[in-house]
């Protein structure tokens, strides 16, 4: 008789198929079971076609893969820690020493760090240029240019580039390109088709995506992916991936697919309150300058307006703020305390509305020619009613301006 331990380990039931429900099941799983000797020889998981360890995918993470492709318009997706260790894997995949690799000034900051530490330590160079000059971007190109990163909105500024050319200067070079597509996340543009209808297709080489951000919608998750539509260079990256010995955990996986089926009623949101706030911060004499792409005065603006009024026309659920000169540093600090509702935090694209105020001279190559002078602070909105998070920065400014 087998022993009663053995029998819990081993045990012979195996639940009907044909269960259906609005989420799909969470496998957890380090070890996956093969039927046999020839099916552990011959599974192959890098075309999805079978399971052969946890860490190459399970039905849980395909699933996610496959449902984030048909947001971005891509084919095939590769899901990452974080946002960061996205834009890591397609740096460790696709540069060697003696490479180099184009970044905008405004990107996102550590990935500005991730150039200037470990791969210039490996050897890979790397040059920052202007984002809202395509000329800038041509005039830099090398032989030894084999990556460019592209960034729409830029980070914390908010200018809007002129996408489209900025990828035309790249293909016309035969450098590849790849997108921070957080800001967008699949919504407000596409970015693998940026102008429907024109044929070729106009697109990045790879989305890059912080799922921590508008997919995850919590505050509570961190992940990334990494999204083509070539073969060839999703298997470079696949690879990479698969050395580095990258995952994500199956409960996280579970949280990011419960809340994508929303994720476009919160984009929207995010967004027209967004609109309702910058617009509020414009009649205010404190600020020197408001920064977010669908005011008409935002730099980049004609670029947004161009490249995302034959999508939804979204703009995501950021916007800046210069404040006039004549306020100190220790005043501004004061306003960021002063608030009840906005959070002291990074990140965005949670229920809770963040405010951060940045030394954004320390993080330019120099101060650019279309920001007013001034200190300035980024808000991400929540989900909160508009009119109190209006008063909650009217009571700061009261409070701490003075």
């Amino acid at each position: 008789m087998v022993d009663l331990t053995t029998t819990l380990i081993h045990h012979p039931y195996t639940p009907p198929e044909g269960f259906a429900a609005p989420q799909p099941g969470v496998f957890k799983a380090s070890t996956v079971i093969f039927p046999n000797v020839a099916a552990m020889r011959n599974f192959e998981w890098k075309d999805k076609t079978a399971y052969t360890y946890g860490l190459h995918g399970t039905p849980t993470t395909y699933t996610l893969e496959e449902r984030l492709c048909t947001l971005e318009g891509g084919l095939q997706c590769l899901l990452l820690p974080s946002g960061l260790a996205a834009i890591a894997n397609v740096a460790l995949s696709l540069l060697r020493t003696g490479d180099e690799v184009l970044i905008p000034d405004n990107a996102y900051g550590p990935n500005k760090a991730l150039a200037e530490g470990e791969l210039k330590a490996w050897g890979i160079t790397h040059q920052f240029y202007d984002p809202m000059n395509p000329q800038d971007l041509a005039a830099r190109i090398s032989p030894q240019t084999r990556l460019v990163w592209l960034e729409a909105a830029g980070s914390v500024t908010l200018e809007f580039p002129d996408l489209c050319e900025l990828v035309r200067v790249c293909k016309a070079r035969g450098v590849l390109t790849a997108l921070d597509n957080t800001w967008g996340a699949g919504l407000a543009f596409a970015p693998f088709d940026l102008l429907p209808g024109v044929s070729p297709a106009l697109g990045v080489d790879i989305s890059v995506h912080a799922l921590t951000k508008y997919p995850s919608g919590g505050g509570d998750v961190l992940m990334g992916s990494v999204i083509t539509r070539d073969a060839s260079l999703h298997m470079k990256l696949q690879l990479t991936h698969m050395r580095l010995g990258l995952g994500v955990g199956a409960n996280d996986v579970e949280a990011v697919l419960r809340a994508l089926p929303s994720m476009a009623l919160r984009y929207r949101a995010h967004d027209e309150a967004t609109r309702q706030l910058a617009a509020w911060c414009q009649t205010r004499a404190e600020f020197a300058q408001v920064l977010h792409p669908a005011l008409p005065d935002s730099p980049g603006h004609k670029h947004w307006r161009d490249l995302c009024s034959s999508g939804l026309g979204r703009a995501a659920g950021l916007f800046s703020v210069i404040f006039h000169p004549r306020y100190s540093q220790h005043q501004i600090d004061a306003f960021c305390d002063s608030l009840k509702l906005f959070k002291l935090g990074y990140s965005w694209g949670g229920p809770m509305s963040l405010v951060v105020p940045y030394d954004l001279a320390s993080m330019r190559s120099g101060w650019p020619t279309h920001l007013k002078p001034g200190t300035l602070v980024r808000f991400s909105v929540g989900l909160e009613a508009v009119a109190d998070l209006q008063i909650d920065l009217s009571q700061a400014l009261q409070t701490s301006l003075i």
